[in-house]
This record gives structure tokens, C-alpha cells and sequence, in this order.
């Protein structure tokens, strides 16, 4: 699909492109250029997120920034014009769309400065705003945030000086007016320009339309006038109520009268509900896990396991030199395991063919890991696991944390798996029933691992010990199929020898 498109005035019109997989739609998250910037042959100019991840969008020529048509926060159809950029230098940079119509000064308020001088707030918002969180990988129990933040080309520095004096009129702070003194009548002046918007992060500004409060109203507590979340909570919440006062001697106290007491309604900081709209990940994978549990007849399995000897043999391969500067953990030799379980096993490795009624089995393992991200569940997975070795496995999960460090999970990385981990222990829990990936026959759910008492040569010992669930569509993989592969992982992790003997 051709994503650029030139006019006669010399301006280029850049297409939301088709970014992944047949994808018809995507939603810009944010821009990173602003009419005016000039930009080059593969410059970032937008992030957007699909129903698969987060893509950042290159432009593929060198020009001056005309025109952004859609604001932050917009869906776009693939095939849309999203940005025009001006490759003569022949037209003016147009008026951003992406800037929301200014908001009406309260009545006490004065004429604003002009537009010329008006400061840019979002300028300040994004300034101020504080990091985003980053994906957390569920298949390796440790935090996975970001700090990482872009900084805005072509935003024009603020204006300290100018942004007070708005910032004073809206809320009511202006300066004390000086000693009166005959003037001469004032000359006409010029219309006003509109009173510059009050300064919030773009997340605040959605909590305060979505409680219906006015931020021109708001008193802002933040760093340079910015208007914080607890600002808009408390303007939401009410004024206390004076006690009227007492005129009267109070009647002599009745009889005890036992009456029942109803608790008050309690809102979590004064909202009673918030509404989240479902789109991007969250909705496509809504969808995948509705259409999975509800064609695929799930059959889960439980085994609780010894794993002592597992984790020692972790402790001792992080003092390997050849698995030095790798990623070891608990995850990478269950990953392990559960291959040497395919292995032994190969018909659990399949998926089911609706349309053609036939078992596809696959001679191959992409093995998937479940990560849990701010915008949802995500399974990207390691091409062709089945033929690496213990360092490259550990090499290629470590890829696999980077990519989600940083968001840049790509679609073509969450298509093809055959089979999914998920580590349901990083949250404390002991297992869980997991919901099969679309279009795979078997999923792991690895529990916590803490120490319990455990018969071990004949006494009752502390012991690393961990639960293991396995479910299945049982079209395909039968009950003794499903316990063969289940017994074999936990095999392994009781005794990992077997990763030699069996391998």
C-alpha cells in the first residue's frame, strides 16, 4: 500500500500505513513532531498502538511539518492521511489540529496576552508529567519500567513571565491594583486574544471530563500553576457544611430510642466509577480469549513438584562462564523442560483445523511467553525454541524482556506460536487455570516457588517447591496425552539431570 502521496503545492501526505498482520486500524499515541519542525528521511514522527503493540512511525521524506490531522488519542483507519509535510518550503505550516478550543476565562477574569505570546501548555504538561509504566514480563517475575521518555521537537519554550499572569487572572490571584490617579480616557484597544488554557497533563484533563469538572475553575496546586489529579478530586468533592448556630436551649434529652445505622456510601477518593474505553490490546485480546475458551474445550491438570535441585542448578549456571552475561532463572530451565516434554511428546505440539476439519501438527516450537503490560496481555514468542541451545534459549528470552522494556514488541513477534508459558508465581499466587493462546493446543501456568515441607528421603524437610498447571484442548490432546507432558516437565525440574539423559 502506497503511504505517501504528493499535491501540486509541493506538499506530501503521509498514510497511516498498514503496520502488521492485515491490521485496519491504529490509534496515535503520541506525536513527536509539531507544524514548522523540519524533519528527515527517517525521523520518528508518531507512536501508534494496534490491537497487537505500540509501533513508532518513520517518515520517508526530508521536508517542514505542514499539517497534523488527527490529534493524540485518535483511531485512524489504515490509508488516512496523517500528516502532511511541505517538501519546497512553498506553504505555511497550518494550525495544528491536535490543540483543543481554548476554555473561557471566568467573568472576573482580564484579557489574556496575545496568541503571539501566549505560553504553550503542553509544552509545560509534558514537562511535568511523570513517567510512564513500562510492560511487566509475567514469564520473568521482575519489574520491567521504563524512564525513557521522548522530548518534543519544535515546541516553543515557554514564557514564564506571561504564563504567570494568565495563570494569576484565571485563578483569581491577580495583583493588587496601584493607587488611583486621574488618567486620560484609553484609546481603543484591539479584541483580546482567548484566555490560554489551564496547564494539566493530558491524563488530568481526561479525569476532569470524565467527573464533568471545569479545569478553568480549578486551583492548581502544581509546579508552574499545573493542575494535578488531587486538584480535580477536589474540586469535586463537596464543601463542608457549617453547623448552624445555636439560638435556643436545647430540648432536655428523650428516652434512648435504638435505631439501625446504615454505613455510608464509600467512593475510592470521592469517584464512584471511572469508564475505560476498550481498544488496542486490551479489545483484541478480549476477543482472543472469548472466541478461545468458548470453541476450544479447556481440560486443565495440576502437579505440585520438588524443584530444590532446579534452583540450585540455576544458582550454579549463573557462575558459568559460558552462561555468562545471559539471563538465568527459574523460567529458563522450565522452558527448557517443557521443550524436552514436546520432544518426548510431539503430538501435544498442534493446533486444530475448524475449516478443514484436521489436526495441523507442527514439526516446530515457538514458544510463547505471556507478558502483562499497561495496554494488556501480550504472548510474543521464540521462533523455532525446539532447536537451541541452553545459551541461546537464555539469550533469546533476554531479547525477549528488552523488546518489552521498551514497548517495541512487534506484531510479526506474536503470530506463529504453538505453545505459551505464564508465570502466574511472580504475583504470589500458587497456579491458575490458564486460558489457551488462539490457535495453540497447550499453555503451562508455573506457580510460585517458596519453601514447603516436603518428604524427601524418607524425612519431612524444607524444600523448594512449586505448582504446576497444564490445560489443553481437549479436540485434540486426550487426557492421557495432556498428563504424559505435564508428568515429563515436572520430571525434569525434580531431577534436571534428565535434561542430559533426556535430552
Amino acid at each position: 500500500m502506497t503511504t505517501m502521496t504528493e499535491t501540486a503545492s509541493g506538499l506530501r501526505e503521509f498514510k497511516m500505513p498498514d503496520v502488521g498482520e492485515g491490521l485496519t486500524e491504529a490509534e496515535i499515541l503520541k506525536w513527536y513532531v509539531q507544524p514548522g519542525d523540519t524533519v528527515t528521511d527517517g525521523q520518528v514522527v508518531c507512536e501508534v498502538e494496534t490491537a497487537k503493540a505500540a509501533v513508532e512511525l518513520p517518515i520517508p521524506y526530508d521536508g517542514v511539518v505542514h499539517e497534523l490531522r488527527f490529534p493524540e488519542g485518535t483511531t485512524v483507519d489504515v490509508g488516512q492521511v496523517i500528516i502532511s509535510v511541505d517538501v519546497g518550503g512553498g506553504a505555511a505550516p497550518a494550525a495544528p489540529p491536535v490543540a483543543q478550543a481554548p476554555v473561557e476565562a471566568p467573568a472576573a477574569a482580564v484579557p489574556a496576552p496575545a496568541a503571539a505570546s501566549a505560553p504553550s501548555d503542553e509544552a509545560a504538561a509534558e514537562q511535568a508529567e511523570p513517567e510512564g509504566r513500562k510492560p511487566v514480563l509475567v514469564g520473568y517475575g521482575v519489574s520491567v519500567s521504563s524512564t525513557k521518555r521522548r522530548p518534543r521537537r519544535g515546541v516553543p519554550a515557554r514564557q514564564p513571565e506571561a504564563a504567570a499572569s494568565v495563570q494569576r487572572e484565571l485563578n483569581g490571584h491577580a495583583a493588587p491594583a496601584e493607587a488611583a490617579a486621574p488618567v486620560a480616557p484609553a484609546a481603543p484597544v484591539a479584541p483580546a486574544a482567548p484566555a490560554a488554557r489551564p496547564l494539566a497533563k493530558p491524563p488530568v484533563r481526561k479525569l476532569a471530563k470524565d467527573l464533568g469538572v471545569d479545569l478553568a475553575v480549578v486551583v492548581p496546586s502544581g509546579p508552574d500553576g499545573i493542575i494535578t489529579r488531587e486538584d480535580v478530586h477536589a474540586a469535586v468533592a463537596p464543601a463542608p457544611v457549617a453547623e448552624p448556630a445555636v439560638t435556643e436551649a436545647p430540648p432536655a434529652p428523650a428516652a434512648p430510642v435504638r435505631t439501625a445505622v446504615t454505613a455510608p456510601s464509600v467512593a475510592y477518593d470521592g469517584v464512584r466509577e471511572t469508564r475505560i474505553p476498550v481498544k488496542g490490546v486490551r479489545k483484541a485480546t478480549a476477543a482472543a480469549m472469548v472466541g478461545s475458551a468458548f470453541t476450544a474445550p479447556h481440560v486443565t491438570e495440576f502437579v505440585t513438584v520438588d524443584v530444590t535441585r532446579t534452583m540450585k542448578l540455576v544458582e550454579e549456571l549463573k557462575q558459568d562462564k559460558d552462561m555468562q552475561g545471559l539471563r538465568v532463572n527459574p523460567l529458563l530451565l522450565i522452558s527448557k523442560a517443557l521443550l524436552v516434554a514436546i520432544r518426548r511428546n510431539p503430538d501435544v505440539n498442534a493446533s486444530w483445523d475448524e475449516a478443514n476439519q484436521e489436526i495441523v501438527r507442527k514439526h516446530y516450537v515457538n514458544l510463547g511467553i505471556a507478558a502483562a503490560t499497561p495496554r494488556g496481555l501480550i504472548v510474543p514468542n521464540i521462533k523455532d525454541a525446539h532447536a537451541k541451545a541452553l545459551p541461546q534459549l537464555a539469550e533469546a528470552l533476554g531479547e525477549l524482556v528488552g523488546t518489552a522494556r521498551e514497548g517495541r514488541t512487534s506484531p510479526a513477534a506474536m503470530q506463529g506460536g504453538t505453545v505459551t508459558i505464564t508465570n502466574v508465581g511472580v504475583f504470589g499466587v500458587d497456579t491458575g487455570t490458564p486460558i489457551l493462546n488462539p490457535g495453540e493446543s497447550a499453555i503451562l501456568a508455573v506457580g510460585s516457588i517458596k519453601p514447603q515441607p516436603w518428604v524427601h528421603k524418607g524425612k519431612v524437610k524444607p524444600r523448594q517447591v512449586t505448582t504446576l498447571a497444564l490445560s489443553f484442548d481437549h479436540r485434540l490432546v486426550d487426557g492421557e496425552l495432556g498428563s504424559k507432558v505435564l508428568a515429563d516437565v515436572a520430571a525434569v525440574l525434580e531431577q534436571p539431570k534428565r535434561l542430559i539423559t533426556w535430552g
